[in-house]
């Protein structure tokens, strides 16, 4: 199975070393993680998984334990089930899962923060929502946009992204009020949601980040993609499970302070997805299919962007073929990216 950040491999574990990682000896599996050389799109505040693991599953006993960590690969244990990405809701129908999934938040906003690993030097002070955004839109703009400036330039510009995009955006954004830190996933999508028997547990915590929960909360509205009636009922039920877990403070602000963060995951977010668009195009000679796909993920892309970014306006598909031909044809060679002919 392989991610955006790592490849994993489910293997099979002997006896002996089953019992000397102290896990199931009678059929037992782990999961060997790889991480990818991949350009860096988000961030990563604490460099060992396992470090962090060892805390958050003192406190979420569903999250898979870290056996060993080597640094260039890690062992960790493996949570049986299905990704929910291959879950059919007859299964597990959206309004159950959204009930576990603020529950979840609710656990997850309680791991003690004197438990954690040390953030890195002139991280945010507790609380300071502001100075956690500003530290989010410059690291999108330093660590993302600019340092892939060069090699995507002349597609950026093609379909319209600003080489200040971000920092205009940042210029605009309201005030956001201060709320109290504390741990925040950052990527509860499908892909990390493991389903067994109707429960649930979350994986994948290498992006996890310590800061404003807002931000947990609109990294998943968005991601998970939910419809109009969905998304709210979502907000609804994480409102619901901060103040039943006696962490009201947590929701202060929400009606005004949500969309900002909103408007930054959809901002953010068009970088990436450009780029991977790009890239997922095959380097010899892509035929009109593969244009046409990588076209339309970055149209939908510059859409989602395109009121925080405000853009003057989002290309159509047979523009942002064009662009991305061209790109291509500058990366690989001309005669790669010119159109076969009709069959």
């Amino acid at each position: 199975m392989t991610g955006y950040h790592n490849s994993n491999y489910i293997v099979p574990l002997g006896w002996t070393l089953a019992v000397l990682l102290r896990t199931m000896p009678f059929r037992a599996r782990v999961k060997c993680r790889t991480p990818l050389e991949a350009a860096e799109v988000a961030p990563r505040i604490w460099p060992s998984e396992g470090d962090l693991l060892e805390v958050v599953t003192r406190h979420l006993k569903e999250v898979p334990r870290c056996l060993l960590d080597f640094d260039d690969w890690s062992m960790h244990a493996y949570r049986a089930g299905r990704a929910l990405t291959e879950v059919d809701e007859d299964e597990l129908n959206t309004d159950e899962l959204m009930v576990k999934l603020a529950d979840f938040f609710a656990r997850t906003v309680s791991v003690p923060e004197s438990e954690l690993p040390p953030r890195p030097e002139g991280w945010p002070e507790d609380g300071d929502s502001n100075g956690f955004l500003a530290w989010l839109v410059n690291f999108t703009e330093k660590r993302v946009h600019q340092a892939n400036r060069r090699r995507f330039d002349a597609l950026f510009e093609s379909i319209g992204i600003r080489p200040n995009a971000m920092v205009e955006f940042q210029e605009k954004a309201p005030p956001l009020r201060d709320r109290p830190f504390c741990l925040l996933h950052t990527d509860v999508h499908r892909a990390n949601i493991v389903v067994d028997r109707r429960e649930i547990a979350v994986i994948d915590w290498e992006l996890a980040l310590y800061g404003d929960p807002l931000h947990d909360l609109a990294t998943h509205l968005v991601r998970m993609d939910y419809d109009k009636e969905q998304h709210l009922r979502m907000r609804r039920l994480w409102t619901e499970a901060m103040v039943t877990a006696g962490r009201a403070e947590l929701t202060a602000g929400i009606e005004a302070d949500l969309p900002v963060y909103l408007d930054f995951e959809y901002a953010q977010s068009v970088f990436p997805d450009v780029m991977r668009a790009a890239l997922s195009l095959p380097g010899g000679k892509p035929d009109d299919d593969d244009f046409a796909g990588a076209a339309e993920h970055i149209c939908r892309a510059l859409r989602r962007a395109a009121d925080p970014l405000r853009l003057e306006s989002v290309p159509d598909q047979a523009h942002a073929v064009e662009a991305v031909r061209s790109w291509h044809a500058e990366v690989h060679g001309r005669e790669a990216a010119e159109p076969r002919p009709a069959m």
